[in-house]
């Protein structure tokens, strides 16, 4: 975890609620974008980010500092918008192609074929499209995916390889191997 971020922690954790609004601003975004990704709907998605900062106000003394953050909030994110979708008695979806599509956006205004590569991700099982958005989206590690799946981190890296070599087959890219 960054110093800035344990810094900020330890403040929480003495009761500083400005400490709690900086940390608020620095993933509100973040959250509403990825809660957006799962639900396609702005006021779940609303929710969902509500509900997860309460959790993580009331279990931040539980919080263990060496954990990454940002992981950890987002696996809360993933349990929140999962137990809210069930509520919603939707099927549960983990991680949208939505959000690739923008972060690829953000990142190369110049690619064109947007529609060919969402409903390529659609096409995608559940578990590469999530593992790849946790990967190029969320810019985790393979060890952190692993732990927030609860998964070995072998399991990732195959779920990582696979997911991109049929996304590159979808969208007519040349697979190697």
């Amino acid at each position: 975890m960054a110093d800035y971020e344990r810094k900020v922690i330890k403040k929480i954790k003495k009761g500083n609620q400005q400490a709690f609004k900086k940390l608020y601003d620095s993933y509100a975004d973040y959250a509403l974008r990825s809660a957006y990704a799962i639900t396609r709907n702005q006021n779940h998605a609303a929710d969902i980010v509500q509900e997860t900062f309460i959790k993580v106000y009331r279990n931040i003394e539980g919080f263990d500092e060496a954990r990454s953050f940002k992981a950890g909030f987002y696996q809360i994110l993933l349990n929140e918008s999962r137990r809210y979708m069930a509520k919603q008695n939707k099927q549960a979806i983990a991680v949208e192609s939505e959000e690739l599509l923008d972060h690829l956006h953000e990142q190369n205004d110049a690619y064109e074929n947007y529609d060919h590569l969402e409903r390529a991700l659609d096409q995608l099982s559940e578990m590469h499209r999530t593992v790849l958005t946790l990967k190029y989206m969320n810019e985790f590690t393979e060890r952190e995916i692993a732990q927030m799946l609860e998964l070995n981190v072998n399991t990732v890296k195959s779920r990582l390889y696979k997911g991109r070599q049929r996304l590159k087959t979808m969208i007519g890219g040349v697979v190697n191997g």
